[in-house]
């Protein structure tokens, strides 16, 4: 069973305490190992909601008004 995917707001907050923890140090290199593949995973989650919501604006703005 997989977890249920994040929202935006859960992924940039989990996101942002992974870079904390491994800018403190202190973690051992297999935990650091699996801190930067869920953050990677999680910035791939960012990225694909921000380009969802961008698609979305797109499609909803009026013609030649896209910015």
């Amino acid at each position: 069973m997989t977890e249920p995917r994040p929202s935006y707001e859960q992924a940039r907050d989990e996101l942002t305490d992974i870079v904390r923890r491994l800018e403190a140090g202190g973690v051992t290199l297999e935990e650091s190992l699996a801190l930067w593949e869920r953050g990677e995973a999680l910035a791939r989650i960012c990225q694909e909601l921000l380009d969802g919501a961008k698609g979305r604006l797109a499609a909803a703005a009026p013609d030649g008004d896209e910015g």
